[in-house]
């Protein structure tokens, strides 16, 4: 997971995960225009381990974050870097450059041309997956994300459904189905991690209890707004039950 290199932007010119589209409509009698993406809904679970007292989350890379963050440390765009190169060369080979400001270029040469580690493309998250298999109830599909991602195996009658919502309203708008899965150490068959042959590499990540809103609120773990959101309706409606304090 914290091994990336070799890295190449390419078009996107056909994807089984999403498509973009243009919408032209009228609003209020004015004409209007908008990019989306179509794109699959989701299932996630927010899982409670009761015999560890902890939520297990799930840790991966996510390529589009890495490239978010990849952007904002470049102070070029990638399509006319070689001819800002050569005028950058051609300035300085007209003006005078002092020993500091010599010295000063170069470091900022290599700052701009350094990628960023690869933690920072790593976020925390819900256990989840895309609902994508029609011969199946969202809560089955959910089961099988977290067989898959966490190792636990709970029957989908267990799972407790919570809410669902739209996320990413700006581009998608598509449905994601958020679920409150409670597990224990006998209910774990395996380490998860993923399905390898899908490509996925999952790291489980258990945050105690009392932690949990400390983790949710800290900004300098990298998470999803599903682990916030979940995290704050388990405090509000089943923290009394352990009655353990979750840290608010």
């Amino acid at each position: 997971m914290e091994e990336i290199n070799n890295i190449e932007v390419v078009p996107c010119t056909e994807s089984d995960y999403l498509k973009p589209f243009r919408v032209h409509y009228n609003q209020n009698g004015t004409k209007k225009s908008w990019d989306f993406m179509r794109t699959h809904d989701s299932v996630s679970v927010l899982i409670f381990n009761t015999t560890l007292h902890c939520f297990v989350l799930v840790k991966q890379f996510r390529p589009a974050v890495y490239m978010c963050e990849w952007e904002k440390s470049k102070t070029q765009p990638p399509q006319s870097a070689e001819k800002n190169e050569e005028g950058a060369a051609e300035a300085e080979a007209a003006a005078p450059v002092s020993e500091s400001q010599e010295g000063q270029s170069a470091s900022e040469g290599e700052s701009s041309s350094k990628q960023p580690p690869a933690s920072a493309g790593v976020t925390y998250e819900l256990c989840a997956g895309l609902v994508d298999k029609p011969d199946l109830s969202l809560e089955e599909i959910a089961r099988q994300e977290v067989l898959e991602e966490c190792g636990y195996d709970v029957p989908a009658s267990k799972l407790k459904r919570i809410t669902s919502y739209r996320s990413g309203v700006g581009v998608t708008g598509s449905k994601q189905t958020m679920f409150y899965a409670e597990v224990s150490e006998d209910n774990c068959v395996s380490a998860g991690g993923g399905e390898p042959r899908e490509g996925e590499l999952i790291e489980v990540v258990k945050v105690p209890l009392h932690e949990a809103m400390t983790f949710a609120y800290d900004e300098r773990i990298p998470k999803t707004m599903g682990v916030i959101f979940s995290f704050i309706w388990f405090h509000n409606n089943m923290s009394p039950k352990y009655k353990i304090s979750t840290n608010v």
